[in-house]
C-alpha cells in the first residue's frame, strides 16, 4: 500500500496546512492529544486518514496513535505519520517536541488533489477542524492553501533567512493566504477592529484572542481572479501601506505561473523528461513543462553507415568483455534502479532519471567517471541495443570504436556514453533514452 510521498506532491497541488500549537507536556498525552484527534475524527469526512505509521503502519485507531507515538518517542520528540493511500491522499505528519519558547504540537498536512476541495461545504468542514484545533492549541500563526501557491508566495522565510524567520517567525502579515489564523500578538499590532473588518469570507475572532480569516468559500479556487481580487483586498486591508494594483498584479502572475500547461515532449525524450520534471518543486511544475516542450533533443551523431571490420583476434572474448562492463552497471545501480537487471528499452530511461538526479557526471572526480562510468554504460547500452533490437556487437581494440548494428545503421554506444557522462545537462541532450529510440526506427533496412 504506498503512501503519499514528497515526490508524489510535486506532481499534483494540494491543500497546504501548517500548524505548531501549544500544548501541556504536563499532562497525560491521551488527554492533551484527544481533541486534535476527535477533531480529525468529527471534521475529515471523505479524507480521513486510514493508516498510522510508527516504526510500523496499523489501520487508523486511536490505539493505533497510542502505540505509533510510543514506537517514536525519545527525549526530545515523537514524530508520526496518519496517511491516507486512496483518493483523495493524505499525508499528515504530526510531531510533538519542544521549540526554544513552548511545547509544540506541529501539524504538516497535505491532502491532494487541491480540487477536492472546490465544494464549499467540504472547505466548510475544514475551516471549522482548523478552527477547533487553534481554540484548543493556540499558534503565532497557521495557514491552510494551495502548496504550488505557497512556494511562489516565498513561505514560509518570505525573504528572510532562515534563522531571522526562525526567530521571529509570522512577525507581521506577510502574506494573506486562503485560510489563516493571526496570533493575538499580531492582531493587536495590526489592530483588532482593522482585523475585524476584514473583506473576507469568514472573519472570526478565537477564544484565545486570535482571529481565523476564509478569504474565499472554497481552497480550489484559490487562483480565479474573483479569489485574487479577495485575497487582494483583505492583504491592502491588513497591510495599508501596500498598493492594491501592484499585490493584484503580483497574485495574477503566480496565477499564470500555475496555469496548466499540456505536456508536448519530443516523443523521443517524453519519458525521460517526464520523468525529469518530477524532481521539480510543483511551483515550477508547469513552467518546467513549457520549457520542455520547446526541448528539441540534438540528433545522434554516434552512428557509422557502415562497420569498421573487427580487429580483434577473440571475437566472442570482446563480446564476453562488453558483457562484464555492463554488469559493472547493473552492480552499480541495481539497489536504487531494480530494473537495470531487465536491459530493456525502460531501464535505459531509469538509469538516465537516476544519473540526472544524482548528478552524476558533476559528483565524482573526472577521471573517475571516465575510467569507470563511460565503459559501464557504453557497454549496457551495447547489450540493449543487442538483447532488444536484434544488434549485433563488431568488436575493436579500442573501446570507442567497438559498434553495435541495428538494421541499416552502426552505433557506437561507447561514444555516446562519453558524450553522455559530461555532464548532467549532457545526461538528457545524450540520453540513453533517445538513442535506443532513434535506433529502433533503423531496426529494418529501407
Amino acid at each position: 500500500m504506498r503512501l503519499l510521498t514528497l515526490r508524489d506532491l510535486n506532481v499534483e497541488d494540494s491543500l497546504s496546512l501548517h500548524f505548531d500549537g501549544a500544548f501541556d507536556q504536563q499532562a497525560g498525552l491521551e488527554h492533551e492529544l484527544e481533541p486534535f484527534l476527535q477533531a480529525l475524527e468529527e471534521y475529515a469526512g471523505e479524507w480521513m486518514p486510514t493508516l498510522v505509521k510508527g516504526t510500523r503502519r496499523r489501520n487508523y485507531s486511536r490505539e493505533a496513535v497510542w502505540k505509533a507515538l510510543a514506537e517514536r518517542r525519545n527525549e526530545y520528540n515523537s514524530i508520526i505519520g496518519l496517511h491516507r493511500p486512496s483518493s483523495p491522499a493524505v499525508s499528515l505528519t504530526l510531531h510533538l517536541g519542544r521549540t526554544p519558547h513552548w511545547p509544540v504540537l506541529g501539524i504538516s498536512l497535505h491532502v491532494q488533489p487541491l480540487s477536492f476541495f472546490s465544494d464549499a461545504e467540504r472547505c466548510r468542514r475544514f475551516v471549522d477542524m482548523v478552527r477547533a484545533w487553534t481554540s484548543r492549541y493556540p499558534v503565532p500563526h497557521a495557514s491552510a492553501h494551495s502548496a504550488a501557491d505557497e512556494e511562489l508566495a516565498g513561505a514560509p522565510y518570505f525573504g528572510r533567512d532562515v534563522e531571522v524567520s526562525r526567530r521571529d517567525g509570522f512577525d507581521k502579515v506577510y502574506e494573506v493566504f486562503w485560510l489563516n489564523v493571526f496570533s493575538p500578538k499580531l492582531v493587536e499590532t495590526v489592530g483588532r477592529e482593522r482585523m475585524m473588518s476584514t473583506p473576507a469570507h469568514r472573519v472570526e475572532a478565537l477564544p484565545d484572542g486570535s482571529i481565523l480569516l476564509v478569504t474565499w468559500p472554497t481552497a480550489a479556487d484559490f487562483a480565479s481572479e474573483e479569489a485574487r481580487v479577495a485575497q487582494a483586498r483583505a492583504l491592502i486591508h491588513l497591510r495599508p501601506e501596500l498598493d492594491f494594483d501592484t499585490v493584484l498584479r503580483t497574485l495574477r502572475e503566480r496565477s499564470a505561473t500555475l496555469a496548466p500547461v499540456e505536456p508536448r515532449f519530443h516523443p523521443d525524450v517524453a519519458p525521460l523528461l517526464s520523468r525529469v520534471l518530477d524532481e521539480f518543486a510543483i511551483s515550477e511544475r508547469q513552467r518546467k513543462i513549457a520549457e520542455f516542450n520547446t526541448y528539441q533533443p540534438p540528433e545522434p551523431e554516434e552512428w557509422l553507415p557502415a562497420p569498421l571490420p573487427s580487429d580483434v583476434e577473440d571475437a566472442e572474448k570482446a563480446r564476453g568483455h562488453y558483457s562484464y562492463l555492463a554488469e559493472l552497471l547493473v552492480a552499480l545501480l541495481h539497489t536504487d534502479v531494480p530494473s537495470v537487471f531487465k536491459a530493456t528499452p525502460e531501464s535505459l530511461t531509469d538509469v538516465d532519471a537516476h544519473f540526472w538526479h544524482q548528478d552524476f557526471p558533476e559528483s565524482f572526480e573526472r577521471w573517475k567517471v571516465d575510467e569507470h562510468a563511460v565503459p559501464a554504460v557504453g557497454a549496457y547500452l551495447g547489450e540493449v541495443l543487442v538483447r532488444n533490437l536484434g544488434g549485433e556487437w563488431i568488436p575493436r581494440k579500442k573501446l570507442e570504436e567497438a559498434q553495435v548494428r541495428v538494421g541499416n545503421r552502426v552505433w557506437l554506444p561507447f561514444v555516446r556514453a562519453h558524450r553522455y557522462m559530461r555532464s548532467t545537462q549532457s545526461l538528457v541532450d545524450y540520453s540513453l533514452t533517445q538513442l535506443y529510440r532513434v535506433a529502433a526506427r533503423y531496426r529494418s533496412p529501407g
